[in-house]
């Protein structure tokens, strides 16, 4: 299994090797990087729209030169992630406006507050991605000169710029930019990472939650606007109002079928998990699963309107003490090798979920027991094999547990 089978894994790849930026249009340039940043030249200077990712501030630089014309007057933030943003100093000149949602300092205070709870969650997803060892790289404080609240409109040139704050986009500050005489939009990840695909409205990495009324009403924003030109946060540009509008039709419709799926299981008094299993999408009416997974967005939906507490819990989810407290007990009363058995047999015939069950309660006991962890590799990797790396926090995160009961085989003592 390769990130590089996902096609989100191949976007945030893109760039390596890249020489020189790609023009989109005569005045529109794109430097590929984890996300991209995109130089946009008028009569009377440049401005960016997004940077890059931190520490490759200079390289963006150096490959957007041959296309300048003029001094930075502005650069544009869609949002709060520091891929978008985090090649900003080495860019930004004396003059520079910045400008970004309104919230922009708030969110980006969030993740410095937790910095190191999401570093640990973020590490084990991205760390080979991005091929960095050790924490990841602290991204630099940026106060934006605007915050936009509505809508900031402005000229430059003889050309014609609207950010539009959004209420639904990857992060609760995200803004789109609008050309309205050329009919093109800079969407960043409003849409997510990969064009045409659902929604990460929960990521599993931990970010502050979108609510998807908000994300339907931005995309409903972009619609109306009825664009020629898409220009997103990853990947190439979208070309053609036809299919601009189909994609954006496809998606609107996964995902209000997802939200009308979700309900009405909710009021027909099922689980979220019976849901996450049973709720599909239409034969004609699929899309990508790249980043969000039609599963993810049941659940998130499910707690945006139901709140933590699930009844199917019982008592114990009114408290501190989660049923793992018990597997000790459970592993014990059964006997790990009974549980590792049951659980192989699980593999075998191909329920991985109900072997990774039974196994981390046979871990609970022997954590180094080599039968369990050999048994949890092989339901790990049936698991990696059925999602066939289309989704790329899945794939990252089947990777890292592979790799952490690869690890425990071969250094910790054998049990059993």
């Amino acid at each position: 299994m390769s990130e590089k089978q996902t096609p989100l894994g191949a976007l945030v790849m893109a760039g390596a090797g890249q020489t020189d930026a790609e023009a989109i249009t005569d005045r529109i340039f794109m430097v590929k990087d984890i996300s991209n940043a995109y130089l946009v030249t008028t009569k009377d200077g440049d401005l960016l729209v997004n940077t890059g990712f931190i520490g490759n501030g200079e390289r963006n630089k150096t490959l957007f030169a041959p296309h300048r014309t003029g001094p930075l007057t502005r650069i544009i933030l869609t949002q709060s992630h520091a891929d978008h943003y985090g090649a900003l100093p080495e860019q930004r000149e004396d003059g520079t406006q910045v400008i970004a949602g309104a919230g922009f300092t708030e969110t980006a205070e969030y993740f410095d507050k937790l910095a190191p709870f999401l570093g640990r969650r973020s590490g084990k997803l991205w760390a080979s991605m991005t091929r960095r060892n050790g924490p990841p790289p602290v991204p630099p404080k940026i106060v934006p000169d605007i915050e936009v609240t509505d809508v900031e409109a402005f000229e430059q040139g003889g050309r014609k710029f609207e950010v539009h704050k959004t209420p639904g986009g990857e992060t609760l500050c995200a803004v789109f930019v609008w050309l309205p005489e050329e009919r093109t939009i800079f969407t960043g990840n409003l849409f997510g990472p990969v064009w045409r695909a659902m929604p990460n409205l929960v990521t599993i990495r931990g970010d502050r939650p979108r609510l998807v009324r908000a994300y339907l009403k931005s995309l409903d924003a972009v619609r109306a606007l009825e664009p020629q030109l898409v220009v997103t946060g990853h990947g190439e540009p979208v070309r053609g109002a036809a299919k601009i509008r189909a994609d954006l039709d496809a998606m609107r419709a996964a995902v209000t079928h997802i939200e009308r799926e979700t309900i009405a299981g909710m009021n027909a008094g099922k689980t979220v998990h019976q849901l996450m299993r049973e709720i599909t999408l239409p034969t004609d009416g699929q899309i990508g699963e790249f980043h969000g997974k039609a599963s993810w967005v049941v659940r998130a939906i499910w707690e945006e309107n139901a709140g933590w507490f699930h009844y199917a819990d019982g008592t114990t989810g009114l408290y501190g003490v989660p049923r793992s407290t018990v597997d000790a007990d459970l592993a014990e009363l059964a006997g790990p090798s009974a549980l590792v058995a049951r659980a192989k047999a699980h593999v075998a015939a191909g329920q991985p979920l109900e072997a990774l069950h039974l196994v981390d309660i046979a871990l609970s006991a022997e954590p180094a027991d080599a039968d369990a962890l050999r048994v949890k590799k092989a339901a790990l990797e049936r698991l990696a094999a059925t999602s066939a790396g289309s989704n790329l926090s899945e794939t990252m995160w089947l990777k890292a547990e592979i790799a952490d009961a690869d690890a425990r085989l071969t250094s910790e003592p054998a049990a059993g």
